[in-house]
């Protein structure tokens, strides 16, 4: 009995030590995402695409809530120089109108449905210090918000799935 004894603790301290070393997620929304959909309902309740066909998008955050944000519309107009600084001014409002990125850090109410993103740095310098509030639905593969209406009435919406 003995050496199955001894077996039997052997197996246990194993599992324990693989255990040990899978770290829990801290925050609900740890990880990389990839967007699915960055689209916006128009006021007649219509959905269009807000960034073309096949937008691009990463979305990483940390055990404590911060990330890092980036949305890009596929069709964006390649600039005809290789330098960034020489393009025209239609390249230049593809690049910025077809993207958006921030980082910084984001807290979940739930009770409230709620994500607020407290922006550190922006694509958009008017968000730089701001908090953004977002409706959110959560299942834990998939994250879906909504951003405040725009001017027009319109809403935007992301939808993000969990890569790991």
């Amino acid at each position: 009995m003995k050496p199955l004894t001894g077996a039997f603790v052997a197996v246990l301290a194993g599992l324990a030590v693989h255990a040990a070393q899978v770290p829990a997620r801290v925050f609900p929304l740890q990880g990389t995402w990839t967007l699915v959909a960055a689209d916006k309902v128009l006021p007649d309740g219509q959905t269009r695409r807000d960034y073309g066909e096949n937008p691009k998008g990463r979305l990483v955050v940390d055990g404590k809530g911060r990330y890092s944000l980036q949305i890009f519309k596929s069709e964006r107009l390649h600039f005809a120089s290789d330098s960034k600084a020489d393009g025209s001014v239609d390249e230049f409002r593809s690049a910025v109108i077809g993207s958006s990125t921030h980082y910084g850090s984001v807290t979940i109410d739930q009770r409230a449905g709620v994500l607020a993103f407290s922006i550190e740095g922006s694509s958009f310098p008017n968000w730089e210090g701001t908090t953004q509030k977002r409706r959110y639905k959560f299942d834990g593969a998939e994250l879906r918000y909504e951003v405040p209406p725009r001017a027009d009435g319109s809403i935007p919406v992301s939808v993000w799935r969990r890569l790991d």
